[in-house]
């Protein structure tokens, strides 16, 4: 899938192999890139810039949170990376099969139970009728909800339905899980056990995950990596690593917190005086 930008040809493409060219920020350098993006540019029609020279690297198995004040371009990027818009600029390498998304709003289907929700995913991902129900099982005791799997969405709480949607996405069976501010609406506990229940699921699966949030200590309690974007238009501001070791010591996942607060601030102050 490709698009043009006057002399500039911009595209999304497929590779079995490790790109080359691996940036250094994608881990050591044997490391095979399920994302590469090159240059990666993205406006709607005479519009200003979205996004504009994203260079980035993610390995396979990681998981990375894209983090930036409203309006950054966030959502514009994941959109790029699923194959929903095409950039303008540049272009981004992705896994063969594509990727998986998961929205902020569940989107189940309200008439049908949370296991035939799994299920039209697996049906639509080909998977043979005898397969179906054992498996939607499987995936939703994964996420902690097989008991609920002849609830529909209605019955359910928002943490609950967001676990649906979590076992849906992990239906379609793709390397490349994205996900847009999936926990953005629950409450604060519910959103703590579901951090434990996606780390449970990540590190089963071995998936590669990018996760856009606003929230900067979800990112730092999530992410490997978290990557700043800036505002007006979207470029990459700052990129940082977190460790195991930096998240179990509050006074250092404090420091960084407040860090990437004061760089967000700074970067919402832009977007809020720009001209428009």
């Amino acid at each position: 899938m490709s698009a043009a930008a006057d002399t500039t040809t911009a595209g999304i493409t497929t590779a079995g192999t490790t790109p080359t060219g691996a940036t250094p920020d994608a881990g050591s350098d044997e490391a095979r890139l399920a994302v590469e993006l090159h240059g990666l540019g993205l406006r709607y029609g005479d519009g200003p810039p979205v996004l504009d020279g994203l260079d980035l690297g993610i390995a396979e198995g990681e998981f990375v949170s894209i983090l930036g004040a409203s309006g950054c371009g966030k959502s514009s990027l994941l959109n790029v990376l699923a194959g929903l818009t095409a950039p303008t600029a540049g272009w981004v390498d992705v896994p063969v099969d594509g990727a998986a998304l998961m929205f902020q709003d569940s989107a189940l289907l309200p008439w049908l139970t949370a296991q035939q929700n799994v299920e039209l995913a697996l049906r639509l991902a080909g998977v043979p009728r005898a397969e179906r129900g054992p498996r939607a099982r499987r995936l939703l005791d994964s996420v902690h909800l097989v008991r609920a799997h002849d609830r529909k969405p209605h019955e359910l709480s928002g943490g609950m339905r967001q676990r649906v949607a979590l076992a849906r996405a992990l239906a379609q069976d793709r390397r490349l899980l994205l996900m847009d501010e999936p926990f953005a609406a629950l409450d604060a506990i519910t959103r703590d056990l579901l951090h434990d229940e996606l780390h449970a699921v990540w590190r089963a699966t071995g998936a590669t995950i990018v996760f856009v949030t606003h929230n900067v200590r979800e990112a730092i309690r999530l992410a490997g990596r978290i990557v700043v974007l800036s505002s007006d238009p979207g470029r990459i501001a700052e990129i940082c690593t977190v460790t195991d070791a930096l998240r179990a010591d509050p006074a250092g996942a404090e420091a960084l917190a407040a860090e990437l607060t004061d760089t967000l601030r700074k970067e919402q102050e832009k977007h809020d005086s720009a001209p428009r």
